[in-house]
């Protein structure tokens, strides 16, 4: 791993870290972890391997980050408050961000060690996984995954309650007695 990989890593958790303080819905909450997302599937995604089960591997490793996006976003606190969309990560949120975060940066300096990349190399062959660049994408593809729906999944329940709130606010006051 390199020291950018490391610091796109660390500022990957340190976001989740910094929502677990209450904070507006901004445009600049969205853009910022999805650029980091997309400057790192520029740099990785080069070369995609097809071969063997490498397709296969691909697609797991996504649908679980899929999975764990789609947990976070749903246990992420979104209420309406003065006008704006507020979120707050709850412990269960960031944890699971702290889970899948840990995984991926663990796995990654695990098998770059003699031990770990042996056993990579042992469990690659038995299942047809033709490559350490496949690795590579699973683990890329499990970021993607769980960076685009969790924050989909924020943007659309903020966006549904700020339309509840707004049709609440738009319908007359009930008044007990009064015909309408």
């Amino acid at each position: 791993m390199t020291t950018t990989d490391w610091f796109i890593d660390i500022a990957l958790l340190l976001i989740v870290l910094r929502q677990m303080r209450e904070e507006r819905l901004t445009t600049r909450t969205i853009l910022l972890p999805l650029g980091m997302i997309t400057w790192a599937a520029g740099n990785y995604l080069t070369n995609i391997p097809t071969a063997g089960n490498d397709v296969l591997l691909a697609v797991i490793f996504a649908a679980t980050g899929v999975v764990f996006g789609l947990a976070g976003g749903l246990l992420t606190r979104v209420r309406h408050a003065g006008g704006h969309v507020l979120i707050k990560a709850s412990r269960g949120a960031a944890a699971l961000w702290i889970i899948s975060m840990g995984f991926r940066l663990g796995f990654a300096v695990w098998s770059t060690h003699a031990s770990g990349a042996a056993h990579l190399t042992s469990f690659s062959a038995a299942h047809n996984i033709t490559s350490g660049q496949a690795w590579a994408v699973a683990l890329l593809l499990m970021a993607v995954g769980e960076v685009v729906v969790r924050l989909g999944t924020i943007i659309i329940r903020g966006q549904l309650l700020k339309t509840r709130v707004d049709r609440n606010a738009n319908k007359p006051a009930h008044r007990p007695g009064a015909y309408v």
